[in-house]
């Protein structure tokens, strides 16, 4: 039985859901669940798990769900308040942010400072501020355990290094999204419907639209500079449709390792809580008979502007990352309303990243006041 409590940020969620999974397959307790406003759900997974405390972002479902919950001993708490009690949860050791956006960065860095192990599903935390959280989670003692399957991947295959030095190149696997091979003049015309159709993993509709931009690459791209402390020129990303491999690490003597799995996200998870040890979960087995061919091919930038994006403010460091995620996010958002077109996404970040002055070494106010000058730049096209 394991003894690993966590407190679950964004249990709603897809990457939430799984975690509940995990941790009922694994003997694991919930402290605390969290969520935007799924009050019908939340009440649903509390009445599971009995976690101490649940947590609803919108007030009036935070009401709500107090009156629903009230033959219950669950506290219920509302608001970024609620949010940031559960990442300092006293009874919780590891805390999982799977929420979605820059929202995830204040409770990342809250979990950090009381000490937490994090495991880390929000990458939006890294590339807004990753020199910052690092340095904060090295001052506080907290370590931070990567949930995306290609930086698990990447953790995996780095276990046995015991010198950096030795690595020659990380190497981030890619599906390509459902418009893999398409043009752009074939992509001005898709739609919302069309880019949350993807080929292998089933996620929510942001990190989906991500995935279709290569938005979803480009960030990860950033994540694993700081996760690993590696400069851009030892990163670099290859398009692998089967999304078998999920990531490889190429060491100095030409050796690549790499991690192989089923496309469930509920074997990274399960790692990040379980490390150092393995066990059994409830992951897919992968089938070797049954995968096909593997195949491998470079990612399109100047197509799949998004990506060409990212790596530009992978390049410059700063509040760079902050801009581009921010302004990423708010046209996302837009795409998804239907007011905008697929290609326009790129375009308003593009656009953003323009207009919002670079600051080399920001400070933690700095970096939101990028983000909010990067959301406003979008809305003001």
């Amino acid at each position: 039985m394991n003894q690993t409590r966590i407190s679950l940020l964004g249990s709603t969620g897809s990457i939430g859901r799984q975690t509940l999974d995990v941790a009922q397959t694994c003997g694991m307790s919930v402290g605390a669940i969290t969520a935007n406003r799924s009050v019908e759900l939340l009440e649903q997974q509390a009445r599971q798990f009995k976690p101490e405390l649940a947590v609803l972002m919108d007030e009036k479902a935070a009401a709500d769900l107090k009156v629903r919950l009230a033959d219950t001993p669950v506290r219920v708490a509302g608001g970024l308040d609620g949010l940031l009690e559960a990442a300092e949860l006293p009874s919780a050791d590891t805390v999982v942010t799977a929420v979605v956006g820059r929202i995830g960065l204040r409770p990342t860095m809250a979990a950090i400072r009381a000490g937490k192990r994090i495991a880390l599903a929000n990458k939006e935390t890294l590339v807004c501020a990753g020199t910052l959280v690092m340095e904060e989670a090295r001052d506080y003692g907290a370590r931070i355990l990567p949930v995306d399957s290609e930086h698990s991947a990447l953790f995996q295959c780095l276990e046995s290094c015991k010198d950096r030095g030795e690595v020659k190149r990380l190497i981030l696997t890619c599906s390509g999204g459902p418009f893999f091979g398409k043009t752009a003049q074939e992509l001005e015309g898709v739609t919302r419907k069309d880019a949350l159709r993807h080929p292998n993993w089933s996620m929510g509709a942001k990190i989906t639209i991500d995935s279709a931009t290569l938005m979803n690459k480009g960030l990860e791209f950033i994540e694993a500079m700081h996760l690993y402390h590696m400069p851009p020129e030892k990163i670099s990303i290859v398009v692998h449709r089967e999304s078998i491999i999920h990531s490889m690490v190429e060491y100095c003597d030409n050796s690549i390792l790499a991690q192989m799995g089923s496309p469930d996200m509920r074997l990274p998870i399960q790692y990040a809580l379980t490390w150092p040890r393995r066990t059994h979960g409830p992951a897919t087995p992968l089938d070797l008979c049954a995968c096909g061919h593997l195949t491998f091919a470079q990612p399109d930038p100047d197509t799949f502007r998004c990506l060409a994006l990212a790596l530009q403010a992978a390049e410059r460091g700063g509040n760079a990352g902050a801009v581009l995620n921010g302004a990423n996010e708010a046209a996302v958002a837009l795409f998804l309303e239907n007011k905008i077109g697929f290609l326009d996404i790129a375009r308003r970040v593009e656009a953003a990243m323009e207009r919002v002055p670079f600051l080399p070494d920001p400070s933690m106010t700095q970096i939101l006041e990028s983000d909010r000058a990067a959301r406003e730049a979008v809305a003001a096209l």
